[in-house]
């Protein structure tokens, strides 16, 4: 029997959201065509899926046995997608990539790129740096076709993602000049007692207890110039603080620091990816 991918995308965004309305939204279309969706989908698999007495219509005992399958087919069917992608004939002209300062560390970025020169010379690439929930909407938006960001702790239902094989790593930094640059271990209260230059993103809330020991940037370059200047300690990518920052910056030796953090790829199952963002994410997968 054929299941219409509609109709999965919006069981799935309706059991993952908690809504139909949260649905719509997530999907760009009206309630009431999320609602025909899954109704439908009902009457072809036999089954209800949504208890629609309880407010919001909640999953019924048969709605969460069958979500890990549709989920599967929806996974199977953007892979079928990306195969045809690639099989296609002709390459997309241009190919846009939001990339964490997190995950260059993950990547072996150089080779990557030129292997993607070698295989598609007449791309043309461009390069976004964001973080979090700012790249995470470049990529739900079409923006950027391939996000390549510090694993989030969940994702809309339309996007999909794959960890890479090896983590970023981010220590405490600060200036060479910073009071906290002489001293041996230090807890958590010692930094609680200094300046904080926190990572916020564009599109998230204030950082909690702004003021004198806050401040915040959107991303990590610029952090990491402020803790240089000695505004505050910073946690910051080991690569970028040792690459770029190296004469500058002192780790400090922090309880529970260093950290390590997944790095996840994402893209969006409602934008199809050509031959060339197929190749780069497939490689990126099995990287």
């Amino acid at each position: 029997m054929h299941y219409a991918p509609e109709a999965l995308h919006a069981f799935v965004a309706a059991a993952t959201l908690g809504s139909f309305s949260a649905a719509a939204r997530r999907l760009h279309k009206s309630q009431s065509t999320v609602s025909e969706a899954i109704a439908n989908l009902e009457i072809d698999l036999g089954v209800t899926l949504f208890d629609r007495s309880a407010r919001p219509p909640a999953l019924t005992e048969a709605g969460r046995r069958l979500l890990p399958g549709a989920e599967a087919v929806l996974a199977a069917h953007d892979a079928l997608d990306r195969h045809a992608g690639r099989l296609a004939a002709g390459v997309e002209p241009r190919l846009s990539l939001v990339v964490s300062d997190t995950a260059l560390e993950a990547i072996a970025y150089q080779a990557l790129l030129a292997e993607l020169d070698r295989r598609y010379p007449e791309l043309e690439l461009e390069c976004i740096v964001a973080e979090h929930v700012d790249a995470l909407d470049l990529v739900a938006q079409g923006r950027a076709q391939l996000g390549l960001v510090g694993a989030l702790p969940d994702y809309p239902a339309d996007i999909g993602h794959a960890t890479l094989a090896t983590p970023a790593q981010i220590s405490v930094y600060v200036g060479r000049g910073h009071p906290l640059a002489g001293k041996g271990r230090l807890e958590r209260d010692d930094l609680a007692r200094a300046r904080e230059l926190r990572l916020a993103t564009v599109r998230e809330a204030a950082p909690r207890a702004a003021g004198p020991r806050v401040w915040s940037a959107p991303n990590y370059l610029l952090l990491m110039e402020m803790a240089a200047f000695g505004f505050g300690w910073a946690a910051l990518p080991d690569w970028l603080a040792s690459e770029l920052g190296r004469e500058q910056l002192v780790r400090l030796d922090v309880a529970g620091w260093p950290r390590r953090l997944a790095v996840d790829v994402l893209w969006s199952r409602r934008h199809r990816l050509g031959p060339a963002g197929g190749w780069l994410l497939e490689t990126l997968r099995r990287s």
